[in-house]
């Protein structure tokens, strides 16, 4: 890596957040961190998001309204439609097409105009079930970014965007919670992973459902961490 600094998409999960900390704490690079409302079930994530680009002393944070995506992928998705259910496990209906392909060409813009040459994503060794945290997916990426930039790059103007994520390193889920804790301690349970935020405690304050795909995912990588897991489940 050439660059000094990173563009790190940031949701406000723990995939994304311990990848952003990992970036600044272990690889070294200032972090510009950007999040994305999409018309995604879940607003606490953006608020999530907020926090944890605090946390990581962010040069700046951006948000990036592109909730006309919505209204592109209609009922059809079950993270951005009205009234659908959510599942307990993986169905294709939780895949949003193209999220991370239209994440990463946005935030490859704010790089450019930056001059900064990493963008960082949250994707791991087990999102094999979305294509687009594939390393293969990665790599054609970066690859269609450097052609897109390439009379800039090639005259010196400008870095060639290379993407990190966990994935590359082949890590998986698990192995990012105990990266997590060593990096973050207990703000790691501050993290937000449900797809929705309609669970409430008695204070009316949101919590985790406990019963989504996602929610699922996170509770077992904690206990295959073998770290006690103090997220607040509703279930």
């Amino acid at each position: 890596m050439i660059s000094k600094k990173a563009v790190c998409i940031l949701s406000g999960g723990l995939d994304s957040v311990v990848s952003a900390f990992y970036v600044r704490q272990v690889l070294n690079l200032a972090p510009y961190t950007i999040t994305f409302r999409y018309g995604q079930r879940s607003t606490e994530e953006m608020r999530r998001a907020r926090f944890f680009s605090t946390l990581l002393g962010s040069e700046v944070h951006k948000e990036v309204d592109i909730g006309f995506m919505k209204d592109l992928y209609g009922n059809e998705n079950n993270l951005t439609g009205d009234n659908t259910i959510i599942p307990e496990k993986f169905q294709q209906s939780i895949v949003v097409p193209h999220r991370n392909s239209i994440f990463l060409t946005i935030s490859a813009a704010w790089a450019a105009s930056l001059n900064i040459g990493v963008l960082v994503y949250g994707a791991h060794a087990d999102d094999q079930n979305y294509p687009d945290c594939r390393p293969k997916f990665v790599s054609s990426l970066a690859d269609m970014l450097y052609e897109s930039d390439f009379d800039a790059i090639n005259l010196g103007l400008r870095e060639r965007i290379e993407i990190w994520c966990p994935a590359k390193e082949n890590f998986h889920k698990n192995e990012l919670v105990k990266i997590g804790y060593d990096l973050l301690g207990d703000k790691i349970f501050d993290t937000w992973s449900c797809y929705s935020d309609e669970s409430r405690n008695s204070l009316n304050e949101p919590v985790h459902c406990g019963a989504c795909e996602s929610c699922i995912n996170r509770i077992s990588s904690f206990s295959e961490a073998n770290i006690q897991d103090r997220t607040i489940y509703a279930k």
